[in-house]
């Protein structure tokens, strides 16, 4: 089960963290995805196989994700946000194919999402 923390607004040029709290999943294929009504959902980060982050070229430089291992919690720290990045965010695991964000189609395990909006 993953649940995910954190979101609501924003002004641009802020900070928000979100935060994903996997209980029964411990691997390491874990991101954060987001979608707007009417588009296609978007990889945003997420650590691969060998536990690299990686980023979508919209977010790199502002978004960071972040993990505890022992705890099973994922973390996206949001740094200068811009209206653009206002979407529902999604924490997902067992990515697939678990390598950059950019080349996953899906995942296994998604959250029920939290909304983020700057305006």
């Amino acid at each position: 089960q993953l649940v995910e923390f954190g979101g609501g607004s924003v002004q641009p040029g802020g900070s928000l963290t979100l935060s994903c709290a996997a209980s029964g999943y411990s691997g390491v294929c874990m991101g954060w995805f987001r979608q707007v009504p009417g588009k296609n959902r978007e990889g945003v980060a997420g650590f691969d196989s060998d536990s690299h982050p990686s980023y979508a070229d919209s977010v790199k430089g502002r978004f960071t994700i972040s993990k505890d291992s022992a705890n099973n919690t994922l973390w996206l720290q949001m740094d200068s946000p811009k209206p653009e990045d206002t979407a529902m965010y999604y924490c997902a695991a067992e990515l697939a194919p678990c390598r950059h964000i950019s080349g996953v189609a899906s995942a296994f395990y998604w959250g029920l999402g939290t909304q983020v909006t700057v305006s």
